[in-house]
């Protein structure tokens, strides 16, 4: 399936973290938190100003960005968990 997000909105797929602290121990999957990292798959075109004028989104597919916690809606496509979300809700992105 093909899908391409509206205006000033964002699929991405979030970047699975450790299971395991510094020291070794092994977190369960039940007590770890959703990680607020991903890289994003798909960007809309952007939000149109006062004058109709269509602005450009600061980020593009590939960029690796930090969102906050309760950003996005989870959809499933093609079997896999992703999220869409408002450009607003992304914090920065990640330098490589």
């Amino acid at each position: 399936m093909k899908f391409r997000p509206l205006h000033d909105r964002v699929l991405l797929r979030r970047v699975e973290q450790e299971n395991k602290t510094a020291g070794g121990i092994i977190i369960p999957d039940t007590a770890q938190e959703k990680p607020m990292e991903g890289e994003i798959l798909a960007c809309g075109n952007g939000l149109r100003d006062e004058t109709g004028n269509v602005v450009a989104l600061d980020v593009k597919a590939g960029d690796r960005v930090l969102f906050t916690k309760w950003a996005g809606t989870e959809v499933t496509i093609d079997g896999e968990e992703l999220l869409v979300m408002k450009e607003s809700d992304i914090v920065g992105v990640i330098a490589a």
